[in-house]
């Protein structure tokens, strides 16, 4: 017979031969093996079930009329199988019957193929089905990552709405006790000039808020940025003295640092980013008071770990697994934080080349680090 001047299967789909008779499932057999795709076959309805659940093929030709459990049975079955639902099954009869056709269908055959075979069309019919087969995975994980991504925005939103609702609700009490001490005729005083200093505070503290969304916006779309030798020393000693002063002084915390940083070749905004937010992470739920320690190493395989080592209650494994997840705050009752920051940290430090990661015992502190590569 010959089978020349069809299409041929380049992706080595798989395809499950279901036919009592060997020399029909033969003929099929070497038809589809010459146009390239990878063929099973099955003698019997509960061979097939087997080899089904087993090698999961991309398309089943099942035959009608088989001794013992039928082609209608088989697919019955299949169909019930949350494992094997999805595969596409196209029955082969030399049925013509209307009836049996729609109780096919009604089982969730996809499609049939009658006998004797029209091999251009045949081909047809397994390529088209194949192709919706791949259409229809390829929506699933897109519903899935849509999921997801739904999933992350509502918990992104809500993160959002309830962190920036405490410092405008501060900067909107503490205005409106200035304005009636103003209205009276009262002048500036301590507590008068403290209270500007809490509405600083507190409007410092929503704009934090929204320069970590923009961050993390900026970190999601970006594609490439400019990395330079870093001065480490320089980026932290900002950081602790100027963007996280008041935090350090109202934990009257204490903070180590190493004598000497290792250079890294990388992306100083980005990096300023990281150190903010693991040590402010170290200030809210170190110990009490909080004393924080700094350092960094080069590992076996050539990154540098940088650390961040802290005083505070440590974690279980179950909250050292939910860390990094995006949006998860911990102890929401006990501390108030933005809630946005390790998982700004991670997408950062993958941006970067490196790794994120935390080692904890429980009532010994916690141990937080990245790793970047070293200058090259």
């Amino acid at each position: 017979m010959n089978f020349n001047g069809f299409n041929d299967n380049t992706s080595q789909d798989t395809l499950l031969i279901v036919d009592d008779m060997p020399d029909n499932a033969k003929v099929l057999l070497e038809f589809f093996k010459r146009k390239g795709f990878k063929v099973l076959t099955a003698e019997d309805g509960e061979e097939a079930l087997q080899m089904t659940e087993q090698a999961h093929p991309d398309l089943i030709l099942l035959d009608v009329m088989m001794p013992g459990m039928d082609g209608f049975e088989v697919c019955r079955r299949l169909k019930s199988n949350e494992n094997t639902r999805e595969i596409p099954i196209l029955f082969v009869t030399a049925l013509a019957d209307t009836v049996d056709k729609l109780n096919g269908f009604d089982l969730g055959a996809a499609d049939y193929i009658t006998k004797p075979f029209q091999y251009k069309e045949v081909l047809a019919r397994v390529n088209a089905h194949l192709s919706l087969r791949k259409l229809q995975r390829q929506l699933q994980t897109q519903n899935k990552l849509l999921q997801k991504r739904n999933l992350e925005l509502d918990a992104f939103a809500h993160t959002v709405a309830h962190d920036l609702k405490n410092p405008l609700s501060a900067v909107m009490a503490l205005s409106n006790m200035l304005a009636n001490s103003c209205s009276t005729g009262t002048l500036p005083d301590a507590n008068f000039i403290n209270r500007l200093q809490l509405v600083e505070q507190a409007g410092q503290q929503a704009v934090n808020i929204v320069d970590a969304l923009l961050l993390l916006a900026g970190v999601s779309r970006s594609g490439t940025v400019t990395h330079q030798p870093l001065e480490m020393s320089r980026i932290v000693n900002k950081v602790i003295q100027q963007r996280l002063a008041f935090l350090i002084k109202h934990h009257q915390a204490t903070i180590d640092l190493p004598e000497n940083w290792p250079v890294v070749q990388s992306y100083e905004p980005w990096i300023e980013e990281i150190w903010i937010n693991y040590l402010s992470n170290g200030l809210k739920y170190g110990g009490k008071p909080p004393h924080l320690e700094l350092g960094a190493f080069v590992q076996n395989d050539g990154m540098i770990r940088f650390w961040v080592r802290d005083n505070g209650l440590g974690l279980t494994e179950e909250e050292q697994a939910q860390l990094f997840t995006p949006f998860t705050r911990l102890h929401i009752k006990r501390v108030e934080g933005h809630g946005l920051g390790l998982s700004i940290v991670q997408q950062i430090v993958e941006k970067l080349g490196g790794q994120v990661g935390v080692e904890s015992t429980k009532g010994q502190g916690s141990w937080f680090y990245f790793t970047l590569p070293a200058k090259g």
